[in-house]
C-alpha cells in the first residue's frame, strides 16, 4: 500500500514540477525579494481574535501582530513582548504590566499612526472581546471564539489605566493559566487610534480587513485563493532592541507613583528574560502563496517558487530528508486529533453507545495508515510534552464484539446510519481524515454501522460543525499555550460550546467543576492530580474518542536561517533570513 502511495506522489510531482517550472520563468526576480511561504489556505480574517484556524494564525498573528507576552518556543518560558514586566499580588487577582516604550504601529498605504503603542491599545484589544457594550464588540460579527472557548472575558473584572505605559488587571478569581493565555496566537494588541479613524469614518470592520499591528511585516494586499503580500516594518521596534536593553524592566522602581500596590509585589516582579533581536525581519517582503494542493506545494519548495511550505503530506517526508537542498524540522506536537461525537444527537448522547463506537475501530491500524509513524497514540487529550501528561490513563481498546453487544443493549439495530465529517484541509494533529474516515466507516460497517463521509469547503464545514449538523467529525487542536486547561476547557467544557471549539458539543457539570479547581492553585502536583480525575471522567463518559499526537514538521530550503517550529501557534517568519 505504501510504494503506490510512494508511485502516486511521484507522478503528482513530476506533473507539478513541470508546471511550476514554467511558471517560475519570468517570476525569478520577484521570488528573489524576499521570503515565500506556500500556504495551503485562505485565512478567515486578518484578526486572530476572530478566529481559530491555524491557517488564519499562521497568516496573521506573528507577522503582522505582538501580544503583551510571548512564550520561548525552545523551553516554553513566558517571555516579556510588549510588556517589558509583571506583577502579579499574593491572592492571584491582580496583575500589573509595564509596557514597552518607542513601539511604533504599521505605517500603511490606509493609515498613518499619529503615536506610538501605548496602554490605550491594550485596554482598547482586550475591552474589544471582553465587553458587549464595547463599540467594537460586535464588529465583524462579534465572536472571539477562542475567548469565549475559556470564559475568559466572565473572568476579568476591570482592566485600568494607571499610565500612558502601566496597565492593572483584576480578575474575579484565581485563575493560574491567565498570563499563558496572553500569550496565545490569539492575544493580539489592536491600535485603538486606527480603530477611531476607522469608526468615525463610518467603516470599523476594516481594522479586520486591512490590519494595522506591530508586528515585524505590514500587510500590503492580499487576492484571495492566489496569495496575500507583506512589507517589512521598518520601525520594527525589535530591530535595534539588543541583550539587555534598559527597557526591559530590571525592578519594582519602575512601578513606582501607583496606587494601590501590595506591599509584597516586589517579590513577585516576573523577570523573564530580555528580548533579543531574532525576530528582525531581514527581507523586503513576505508572500504567503496559497497552495491548496500539497503535492503542488512540495514541487514549488523543490524548484524554489517557495522558501517555505505548510503541512508537508506525510507521504512527502522521505522525499524532503532525501535532498540536500531541503530541510526539514521535525518537533513533538502539542496537539491532539480525535473522533468527537455529537452528544446533543441521539443515540450519540448515550454514552454506550459512544464506547460502543469507540471499540469498533483499532486506533494502532488508524496511525500506521494515516500518520506513518510520526504520531504517537493517544490515550487522553494530554501530549507527552505537558507536564500534568498521565502515562498509565486508561485507554479504549478495539473490541469488534463488545462494540455489538454494547449497541444492542443501547438499542441500536443493524443498519443503523450516521456521519463522519471529515476535514477537507491538512493538519499537523490529522495530515489525512478523508483517508481516516474510509478506514472508520469500514470498521463501523463490521458491526453493522452504514457511515457516510462528509465534507465541504474549509469555512463552509467549520459553519456547519458549529450549527451542529454532524453525527460525528475527524478534527483536532493544537495547543495555543503549554497549560493543561488549553486542551481540556475549549475542547469540553460547557462554555466552549458557543464558541465552536466544543466539537462534541457536550456539557458536564462535573467536568467543569474539576477544570475550575484546577485554575485556584499554582501547585503543579495538586493540579496534576485533578487532570488525572479529568481523565477517568472522560474515558468513562467518552465525548470523543483520542486518536494521535502527531509530530509537527516544517520543510524549507537551505536558504533559509531562523526557522524555528513554534509549538505553540502560528509560523513566524520574523527574524527568518534569507540568503540569495
Amino acid at each position: 500500500m505504501y510504494m503506490g502511495v510512494v508511485k502516486r506522489l511521484t507522478v503528482a510531482l513530476c506533473t507539478a514540477l513541470l508546471i511550476v517550472s514554467c511558471a517560475k520563468q519570468n517570476k525569478k526576480a520577484f521570488y528573489n525579494t524576499g521570503i515565500i511561504y506556500c500556504s495551503e489556505s485562505n485565512p478567515v480574517t486578518f484578526n486572530p481574535q476572530l478566529d481559530t484556524s491555524s491557517t488564519t494564525s499562521d497568516a496573521t498573528s506573528h507577522q503582522l501582530y505582538d501580544r503583551l507576552l510571548d512564550f520561548d518556543p525552545d523551553s516554553g518560558r513566558i517571555v516579556p513582548s510588549l510588556a517589558s514586566s509583571w506583577l502579579v499580588t499574593n491572592d492571584g487577582l491582580t496583575y500589573a504590566f509595564q509596557l514597552r516604550r518607542d513601539v511604533k504601529f504599521h505605517q500603511t498605504h490606509y493609515f498613518t499612526p499619529t503615536r506610538n503603542f501605548n496602554a490605550d491599545d491594550v485596554i482598547f484589544s482586550i475591552n474589544r472581546w471582553r465587553l458587549p457594550s464595547h463599540p467594537y464588540h460586535s464588529v465583524s460579527g462579534g465572536r472571539y471564539p477562542y475567548f469565549e472557548s475559556l470564559g475568559l472575558a466572565q473572568n476579568i473584572a476591570s482592566v485600568e489605566r494607571v499610565n500612558g505605559y502601566r496597565v492593572e488587571i483584576t480578575l474575579h478569581r484565581r485563575d493560574s493559566s491567565f498570563l499563558a493565555n496572553l500569550a496565545t496566537d490569539f492575544a493580539v494588541i489592536l491600535s485603538q487610534e486606527y480603530a477611531t479613524t476607522l469608526f468615525e469614518a463610518g467603516s470599523p470592520s476594516k481594522i479586520d480587513i486591512l490590519p494595522v499591528g506591530t508586528g515585524p511585516f505590514k500587510f500590503e494586499s492580499y487576492r484571495k485563493d492566489r496569495f496575500i503580500k507583506y512589507l517589512r516594518h521598518e520601525d520594527y521596534w525589535r530591530k535595534s532592541e539588543l541583550r539587555g536593553d534598559d527597557n526591559v524592566a530590571s525592578s519594582a522602581d519602575d512601578f513606582d507613583n501607583r496606587s494601590n500596590v501590595d506591599a509584597n509585589w516586589q517579590d513577585n516582579l516576573q523577570l523573564n528574560g530580555n528580548i533579543s533581536n531574532d525576530n528582525v525581519a531581514n527581507v523586503r517582503q513576505l508572500i504567503f502563496d496559497i497552495t491548496p494542493r500539497s503535492s503542488l506545494r512540495l514541487a514549488k519548495l523543490m524548484t524554489g517558487e517557495c522558501d517555505a511550505t505548510a503541512f508537508p503530506a506525510q507521504t512527502e517526508l522521505e522525499v524532503i530528508r532525501a535532498r540536500s537542498d531541503l530541510t526539514l524540522a521535525e518537533k513533538p506536537g502539542l496537539n491532539i486529533g480525535f473522533w468527537a461525537f455529537n452528544t446533543q444527537r441521539p443515540p450519540f448522547d448515550n454514552p454506550d453507545v459512544r464506547r460502543a463506537l469507540a471499540a469498533a475501530i483499532d486506533k494502532n491500524t488508524l496511525l500506521e495508515a494515516v500518520y506513518f509513524d510520526s504520531a504517537t497514540r493517544a490515550k487522553t487529550l494530554l501530549p507527552a510534552a505537558s507536564w500534568a501528561f498521565q502515562n498509565d490513563a486508561d485507554d479504549t481498546a478495539y473490541n469488534p464484539v463488545l462494540a455489538r453487544q454494547l449497541l444492542a443493549n443501547a438499542g441500536v439495530n443493524e443498519g443503523f446510519s450516521m456521519t463522519i465529517w471529515a476535514m477537507p484541509v491538512e493538519r499537523a494533529y490529522n495530515p489525512n481524515a478523508t483517508k481516516m474516515a474510509e478506514l472508520i466507516q469500514r470498521y463501523l460497517q463490521d458491526v453493522g454501522i452504514e457511515a457516510t463521509i462528509v465534507s465541504y469547503d474549509w469555512a463552509t464545514f467549520r459553519r456547519h460543525l458549529q450549527d451542529g449538523l454532524h453525527d460525528s467529525v475527524l478534527i483536532g487542536w493544537s495547543a495555543d499555550n503549554g497549560d493543561p486547561d488549553n486542551f481540556y476547557r475549549p475542547l469540553l467544557s460547557c462554555g466552549a460550546i458557543p464558541s465552536g471549539t466544543n466539537r462534541a458539543m457536550w456539557c458536564d457539570e462535573d467536568y467543569d467543576r474539576l477544570l475550575n479547581e484546577a485554575l485556584k492553585t499554582d501547585d503543579i502536583d495538586e493540579r496534576t492530580a485533578i487532570y488525572h480525575q479529568v481523565n477517568r471522567l472522560l474515558y468513562e463518559r467518552l465525548p470523543l474518542v483520542p486518536i494521535a499526537h502527531a509530530y509537527r514538521y516544517q520543510a524549507y530550503r537551505e536558504e533559509l536561517n531562523g526557522v524555528v517550529i513554534n509549538p505553540f501557534g502560528g509560523v513566524r517568519f520574523g527574524g527568518v533570513e534569507k540568503t540569495l
